[in-house]
């Protein structure tokens, strides 16, 4: 570990962003390093300083009212062409070259000369990987480099030397913290939607059951919590059937958890699938009372453009004035 990856990671673990594991090499590595050791305690002293101010208090729907203005103001900006776009670009290009002419030779020759070095350089330096070789047996998996080949001495005889490239499965229950971690990454990084759709149904079904969905690593546990990965498909991921799936998992938080209802609501402006948007509607039904949800409901059956979306949100607004 280098200085600058040791400063970045002080930083990290003043937000308790760093691991058990990576807490210890940042700790070896500036137990022998004076200025990471200056840069950590200037980090705590600034931590110090700020804990000593009083914070104002935040109002609850400031993000919403926030992001409806930026909303209001970005539908009032004109948007250029991509006509228009590529009209201005020209223009100031030519413009900076009809004043220097000098500058703009000079730039044609630096970067024809440049791409040629470059091109020589990365033919000279391309990297040859080995073409991976699939075995007979195919539960020996596929070879992936040959590190060594020897000749046997007066004999026909080769040793060759290589690696392995071989799948492997494991299996476990959902309380397993090795399955756990398996399943954010397939939810995350799944090859294709029917995999993401699985795991993210997995995570939905243990948040519904109250297994662990909420981030550990706030809590101080080991960091296996579901929550954080249901709010990233439900940003994220392409597929309307994943964060439809996302969504319902995070379902019993919404009326505990800021970030989880504000996630919700950004669905509900934003997401492009109809289902998506109407069961975000849906789950919003026990917090219509908060100030900031009115807000967005409103906002939504008076501008949005799905007639259906605009009726289901002022349904939702009547119910909770009858309720209140």
């Amino acid at each position: 570990m280098n200085c600058e990856q040791a400063i970045q990671q002080v930083t990290l673990r003043a937000y308790c962003e760093l691991s058990a594991e990576e807490q210890e090499t940042l700790e070896l590595h500036i137990h022998g390093c004076p200025e990471c050791v200056a840069e950590r305690d200037a980090l705590a002293a600034f931590g110090s300083l700020m804990e000593a101010d009083v914070l104002p208090e935040v109002p609850p729907n400031l993000l919403a009212a926030s992001r409806m203005r930026l909303d209001d103001a970005l539908d009032e900006t004109p948007s250029l062409s991509l006509v228009d776009k590529v009209r201005n670009l020209l223009e100031s290009t030519w413009h900076a070259l009809a004043h220097a002419p000098a500058l703009a030779a000079l730039l044609v020759g630096i970067g024809f000369l440049s791409g040629n070095t470059l091109n020589r350089y990365q033919v000279a330096h391309e990297p040859h990987l080995p073409t991976p070789v699939v075995l007979q047996n195919s539960m020996q998996g596929v070879v992936g480099t040959v590190s060594g080949v020897v000749q046997t001495p007066n004999s026909e005889v080769v040793e060759v030397k290589y690696n392995r490239i071989v799948p492997e499965t494991m299996q476990g229950s959902l309380d397993d913290p090795q399955i756990r971690q398996l399943l954010m990454t397939a939810a995350q990084h799944g090859t294709n939607n029917d995999v993401r759709e699985q795991s993210v149904g997995l995570l939905a079904s243990e948040c519904r059951a109250g297994h662990q969905c909420e981030s550990q690593t706030e809590n101080g546990g080991d960091g296996h919590g579901f929550r954080d990965a249901l709010l990233v498909s439900l940003r994220y991921d392409k597929s309307p059937q994943v964060r439809m799936k996302a969504l319902e998992g995070l379902q019993s938080l919404v009326r505990v958890d800021q970030r989880v209802r504000d996630a919700v609501l950004e669905s509900l402006m934003r997401d492009p699938s109809s289902a998506v948007r109407t069961r975000a509607i849906n789950l919003l039904e026990p917090v219509h009372g908060d100030s900031s949800v009115r807000q967005v409901l409103h906002t939504v059956s008076t501008q949005d453009d799905n007639p259906y979306i605009r009726t289901a949100s002022m349904q939702a607004l009547e119910v909770s004035d009858g309720i209140q």
